[in-house]
């Protein structure tokens, strides 16, 4: 039984083709280059043989989401927050730039600073598919369409498919959302909350889950 897929970044994707002669099944030959799932019995071969690094092994099961403490994941929030910002302000530089080169320059900080905030939110477990992170987002969003366009029967769907390996936790942790700062984070039940981020407490956090 296969433990792993192969997956092809097209924008990496340099067309070398050696893919195409040595995958054993075919798999990697499609018309619009995406690299055929039922066919792919995961042996690796395409990737290894790939000289632009344009295919990884991606495994059909992800490892349950290594937990963080509340201090931590406080930390990345605050750290998340200020990469937003820096983005932004990178942007309207890169917009309002009269030079070629400051255009260039704003730009590339901008895709630089991303890349550091993805990382942050990935460590937190906020773009792990597997996470209850992801899990409450879902649900809430569903619930809660964040805009009028909002595909939410398609986030339902999402929710079905996606394994939820921190699920459980919540018969011994309690949820809350911070009406101070906004900040989510979990407490084990039947202790006292404060928010690890702006300290707040009391009736200034609101409890997520029942």
């Amino acid at each position: 039984m296969k433990t792993q897929i192969a997956v092809r970044n097209l924008r990496l994707c340099t067309k070398d083709c050696l893919c195409l002669y040595v995958c054993p099944t075919g798999a990697s030959d499609t018309e619009n280059s995406v690299i055929d799932t039922e066919k792919c019995v995961g042996c690796g071969v395409c990737a290894k043989a790939c000289p632009s690094g344009a295919i990884s092994m991606v495994p059909l099961e992800y490892p349950p989401q290594q937990k963080k403490e509340e201090a931590v994941l406080a930390a990345s929030f605050r750290l998340s927050e200020n990469k937003a910002r820096q983005e932004k302000i990178a942007l309207q530089l890169a917009e309002t730039a009269k030079t070629d080169g400051l255009y260039r320059l704003m730009t590339a900080a901008a895709k630089s600073i991303r890349l550091v905030n993805e990382d942050l939110l990935r460590e937190s477990g906020y773009m792990l598919p597997q996470s209850g992170n992801t899990h409450r987002i879902l649900r809430e969003w569903t619930e809660n369409p964040p805009t009028a366009g909002f595909p939410a029967e398609a986030a339902k769907q999402l929710l079905e498919l996606l394994p939820d390996n921190d699920a459980g936790t919540e018969e011994t942790e309690v949820t809350y959302r911070c009406s101070v700062c906004g900040h989510v984070f979990k407490v084990p039940a039947g202790e006292e909350p404060v928010c690890p981020v702006c300290r707040a407490a009391g009736d200034k956090l609101e409890k997520q889950n029942a």
